[in-house]
């Protein structure tokens, strides 16, 4: 009981002290506010928000159990959803891998091969790697002058379908997938093959943008292995559909934004043509404007350099001698650039010049 009074003794000294405090914040602010203006003392209020003020200033709570929403920043960090500008022309530059691909794998088949583009999206790199159907093929390459990497994937069904196709199944049944084992060597080197070929046509395809070569690297099954950004970067996503008429399967190209920053500016480009943005019409007319531009030609007799105090020392009435005879070549010039030497005379009573030198190269 004693322990218990001592307790109590200690808690009412503590209450008085907030007590005090509280009427003390009050008395800074006016004094006349009650407890709703002790709590906005201003700025001279020291009080330290605590963690439930915290997470309702941020959107959420930041622990707590699964009911419980995500804060704000958490929010920001974790969303799914990237914010990218839109990049025209590699649009044009997929489009064109969709028409050259379908002619190459016809070729590397002897099939009738249809390739179409599903979507082209922006997506967090890390995301990608855990939304991968299992089992499937990824294929690391590097582009070579930009330094840096992409991925492409090769489902299960597109490897079943691309090994029943080279080595002679029968057409109308469905390719036999076995789960759960790796995949054979045979199986391997034939996706091999056809990562080659649609590098050597991606490689084509970005040709008339910038030169870029396109090298195969490796082949892996885990996504872990194939990390090549890290996984909050964002990147572009290419969906392909590949139908070998009952068969078939999807191929995925990823390429982070990082790879794609040398040629950046290339592909924000609006209007895509052979000449990639430059209007031929234009470039006649501005061209045919310039062979009629007037500009101002100098024809200099002589110069000589002096130095700051004699310029400063002239007067008016000073005479400045010139090193130069009726018989002395006279440069022409245009703003500052020598152009022609000639000889000076006379032509229908003006003053004229000679040419008789090409300076200019």
């Amino acid at each position: 009981m004693i322990a218990d009074d001592k307790d109590n003794e200690e808690m009412s000294e503590e209450e008085r002290a907030a007590a005090a405090e509280w009427e003390a914040m009050a008395g800074d602010d006016g004094g006349d506010g009650g407890d709703g203006d002790a709590m906005a003392a201003g700025p001279k209020s020291n009080r330290v928000l605590d963690q439930d003020e915290i997470d309702s200033l941020l959107g959420g709570s930041v622990g707590g159990g699964d009911d419980e929403k995500p804060s704000g920043i958490q929010a920001i960090i974790n969303s799914a959803l990237v914010s990218y500008e839109r990049l025209p022309m590699l649009e044009i530059v997929f489009d064109r891998l969709v028409r050259m691909l379908s002619t190459s794998l016809r070729n590397f088949t002897s099939d009738n091969v249809e390739v179409s583009l599903d979507s082209i999206t922006a997506i967090r790199f890390g995301d990608y790697l855990n939304s991968i159907p299992l089992p499937a093929m990824l294929g690391v390459m590097k582009a070579e002058e930009w330094d840096n990497f992409g991925l492409l994937m090769v489902d299960s069904s597109l490897t079943y379908s691309i090994v029943d196709v080279l080595l002679g199944g029968r057409r109308g049944t469905a390719a036999m997938r076995i789960e759960g084992r790796p995949y054979t060597t045979i199986e391997r080197n034939l996706v091999e093959r056809l990562i080659g070929v649609v590098l050597n046509d991606l490689t084509s395809t970005f040709d008339p943008l910038s030169p870029v070569t396109f090298r195969f690297e490796r082949l892996e099954t885990n996504p872990r292995f194939a990390a090549i950004a890290r996984p909050a970067n964002a990147a572009v996503l290419a969906r392909l559909r590949v139908d070998m008429e009952d068969r078939g399967g999807r191929l995925e190209l990823v390429l982070p934004y990082a790879t794609l920053e040398p040629v950046r500016e290339l592909l924000l480009q609006m209007f895509v043509g052979e000449k990639f943005g430059r209007d031929s019409i234009w470039e006649t007319h501005l061209s045919g404007e310039l062979w009629q531009t007037e500009v101002p030609i100098d024809a200099v007799l002589d110069e000589f350099s002096l130095s700051l105090g004699e310029v400063l020392n002239w007067q008016p009435g000073s005479r400045l001698e010139l090193e130069c005879t009726p018989t002395s070549p006279v440069e022409l010039r245009c703003g500052g650039v020598q152009l022609f030497r000639g000889h000076m005379g006379r032509r229908g009573g003006h003053i004229a010049v000679q040419i008789q030198d090409r300076l200019m190269k």
